[in-house]
């Protein structure tokens, strides 16, 4: 298959420096490209921040920490300290790839049964779908192995944000308005967030003073104030009694986490995913995340094929998606190596034909032992509910060191139950488990188990040297997105600004494909006749990447128009 690179084009450039006294309010630009360290996050905030860590002498891990503590304040629905997220890490010193798990799990109480015969929506907005908060265990891991701030000083601009505040964009007013019903009938939510009983105004300032404070604390006292201090406390009576508005009728069931769920929780270092696409290495995030091997295995069965068009693009991402529904949980035994080996690859691309295969395809038999084209048996796995709001973001720095790193308190809004005095919306994670009763599901609740994710921070490298990173939200949508970014830098030839604002289509072996309306305008009817069926998805995903471009020049890319747009930022444009 022959590789494509296409040359960076000449794009807009992004200052940290405060402007002058009465110019315009600085705003964001989705394209950055410049030396000394770059960052694309969805917002300006949290990617000033990550650049005035930079420009300090901190290091990739350093701003990234400090970028996800702000987007803790300015993207609260998306992401925050009572949730988790996963990080892949390239250490530029040691030339080596680390990834950090820091997962929620669930409370010991729970078990497979939990979820059974509990709506949606209502296990959503419940104690019960909060999962043993991982995000502070895992930026303290990171600043601990790799950083060089400590926590207090990595938190110091989240609290700068917090305390002044922030402009209310048009997405966090609609985000907000969203959870609207939700939000009014837990008392301590609607305080905060609904000022007069209503969303915030565009355009006014919010501040969140009690998670400023919360910030302000955590960095004195440590993480151990969370895993089994005294906010620790507050969590799990918050899990256990949610403070519900008088007079609401909502069934808000209370929790099963527990201070020992608390002292017991770890964040991990994992082995990353590797896969060999096109000559390059691309690494990924292991399980519990489906996301590095199912990304990984699409590639290689895209790279089994004789050509690659987004018909196979869309066949490839079903294959996989079958496959991950059958085996990639928190489980032992998750047959990884053979999901990602070649061999298994080639018998899973003999299926990819002329024409869109029948729904649903059947997973694979990844048992190391493969035939030509053998005809698949088993049943495929439905893909499950799993909210569609995370955040990611990437950094890199003056050494060399990259990271891709995704967050999430899972729903928009996680459980909706803000903890009292701390200003910090609970996660709904455990809703990611399989509610049941799925028998043989890798993706069941158990106690202490970490519900299986969609997240992808991925990290590509050319010669053993780090050329690209990226990464999205956006749910089960996360590994499409991100396949469909690199087949369009790497097989459609685009540059990398082109390939994160190209249309996009989502194959999770559905019946249907979802797909944005440009998309469909462009490709429904090239597809159609090859027997893909279309339903609209008006916004997939909302990435964030970074490429180096050659001579130490760095282009790091956000979303030009998706959720808002994002921010792209360079520590300096020229040398």
């Amino acid at each position: 298959m022959r590789r494509v690179i296409v040359p960076a084009a000449a794009v807009l450039v992004s200052l940290v420096s405060a402007p002058p006294a009465q110019a315009q309010p600085q705003q964001k630009v989705p394209v950055a490209e410049g030396y000394g360290g770059a960052v694309a996050t969805v917002d300006l905030d949290a990617s000033k921040a990550a650049i005035a860590v930079l420009r300090k002498g901190g290091n990739a891990v350093d701003a990234a920490v400090a970028a996800g503590a702000v987007l803790g304040v300015t993207e609260p629905y998306s992401s925050g300290l009572a949730g988790g997220g996963f990080m892949v890490y390239y250490d530029a010193r040691q030339r080596k790839v680390f990834t950090i798990d820091g997962r929620e799990t669930a409370p010991q109480a729970m078990t497979s049964t939990t979820l059974e015969g509990i709506p949606f929506d209502e296990g959503v907005t419940s104690g019960l779908s909060a999962g043993v908060p991982g995000t502070v265990a895992n930026w303290d891991l990171a600043l601990r192995r790799f950083g060089t701030f400590s926590l207090k000083q990595a938190l110091q601009p989240a609290i700068e944000v917090a305390s002044k505040g922030f402009v209310v964009d048009q997405t966090f007013y609609d985000q907000t308005n969203a959870n609207l019903a939700r939000f009014k009938d837990i008392s301590t939510t609607a305080k905060l967030y609904l000022p007069n009983g209503a969303p915030p105004p565009v355009g006014s300032t919010f501040r969140n003073p009690e998670l400023a404070a919360t910030y302000r604390e955590l960095g004195k006292r440590g993480p151990s104030w969370l895993y089994g201090g005294r906010l620790g406390e507050e969590i799990v009576a918050t899990v256990k009694q949610p403070p519900l508005t008088p007079g609401s009728t909502r069934n808000v069931r209370p929790g099963l986490m527990e201070l020992s769920d608390l002292r017991a929780y770890r964040a991990l270092l994992r082995e990353p995913t590797k896969v060999s696409y096109n000559g390059m290495d691309v690494y990924g995030m292991a399980p519990p995340s489906s996301g590095g091997s199912t990304v990984g295995e699409a590639l290689n069965i895209l790279e089994a094929l004789p050509g690659v068009g987004l018909h196979e693009y869309l066949e490839a991402s079903r294959l996989a998606f079958a496959d991950r529904g059958k085996y990639v949980g928190d489980l032992p035994g998750v047959p990884l190596k053979e999901l990602l080996s070649d061999g298994f690859a080639k018998e899973r691309s003999c299926l990819v034909g002329a024409t869109a295969m029948a729904h649903p395809a059947a997973p694979g038999n990844p048992d190391g032992s493969y035939e030509t084209c053998p005809a698949p048996t088993g049943t495929a796995t439905p893909v499950a509910d799993e909210g569609p709001e995370t955040t990611h973001l990437v950094v890199a720095d003056r050494w060399g060191n990259v990271i891709a790193y995704n967050l999430t308190i899972e729903s928009t809004g996680g459980n909706g139950i803000v903890v009292p005095g701390r200003g910090v919306l609970l996660n709904n994670e455990l809703t990611d488990f399989t509610f049941g009763p799925a028998p043989g599901d890798p993706n069941l609740p158990a106690p202490g188990k970490r519900p299986r994710s969609s997240m992808a921070p991925t990290l590509v490298f050319d010669h053993g040297k780090p050329v690209l990173a990226a990464g999205s939200p956006g749910g089960s949508t996360i590994i499409t997105t991100v396949l469909q970014i690199l087949v369009n830098r790497y097989e459609l030839g685009m540059n990398l600004p082109d390939a994160l604002a190209a249309p996009r289509a989502t194959q999770r072996n559905t019946a249907q494909t979802q797909a944005e309306q440009a998309f469909l305008d462009k490709y429904r009817a090239e597809l159609e006749a090859k027997g893909h069926s279309f339903v609209l998805n008006p916004e997939i995903g909302a990435a964030t990447a970074l490429e180096f471009v050659g001579r130490g020049r760095i282009q790091a890319v956000a979303e030009p128009s998706r959720r808002g747009g994002g921010s792209a930022m360079v520590v300096a444009p020229g040398r």
